[in-house]
């Protein structure tokens, strides 16, 4: 049974920066996608930065791109995702999802954490 549990989310001002953790359990997903969505109030669900980890794959969205970090700590089985110089427009729930072959695509994902509230004021 694999589980995926986030943390490092909160409020902080525009400019700062946070990081996210993910802890996998149950499984050590390396050739599938790894990946960080997120989904402000009333909008759909979207994939911010991704991890291929057998390939070191790493894609992010071009709305983060210098501003956040995907990284993966194997022995520790554990996703980040490194945010600074957060803007208001980056206050959303963050998910941790993994195991898809399609990164964008957040209904090929088979597993999901519960989210993380991140807000930037």
């Amino acid at each position: 049974h694999v589980q995926l549990v986030e943390s490092g989310g909160g409020s902080v001002e525009a400019g700062g920066s946070l990081r996210l953790s993910c802890v996998t359990s149950g499984a050590t997903i390396d050739n599938r996608w790894m990946a960080w969505f997120r989904q402000p109030p009333g909008k759909s669900r979207e994939a911010v930065a991704g991890i291929w980890p057998s390939v070191a794959r790493i894609n992010y969205a071009d709305s983060v791109k210098g501003r956040f970090t995907i990284s993966r700590d194997s022995a520790k089985n554990t996703l980040y995702l490194q945010m600074n110089n957060l803007k208001v427009e980056d206050t959303a729930m963050y998910y941790c999802a993994a195991d898809a072959v399609n990164l964008q695509l957040a209904r090929g994902y088979n597993y999901w954490g519960q989210g993380t509230q991140v807000t930037v004021s």
